[in-house]
């Protein structure tokens, strides 16, 4: 099923995983949303024991909204939002 792109917005989201334990969550949520990632590249920190993710995404703004909120809602992940201009 194509997913209609007009009114969407292109966004990254940046994460900071903390606590490895909460992986799966993180994964699960991601999975949820799936269809509006464009693509993902995680970076392993193994110095400072925390893992970097960034998410590129293209979806309407409620929708990033949400997943970010999801996201930053997972104990031990932190996440930001950038988006690119309108």
């Amino acid at each position: 099923m194509a997913i209609e792109r007009s009114g969407t917005r292109i966004a990254v989201i940046a994460i900071i995983v903390d606590d490895m334990d909460e992986v799966g969550r993180l994964n699960a949520t991601l999975h949820e949303y799936s269809g509006f990632i464009i693509g993902r590249m995680g970076l392993p920190y193994r110095e400072k024991d925390t893992h970097i993710i960034s998410v590129a995404v293209d979806a309407p703004e409620p929708v990033i909204s949400a997943l970010s909120g999801k996201l930053g809602m997972i104990e031990g992940v932190t996440s930001r939002t950038v988006y690119g201009k309108a």
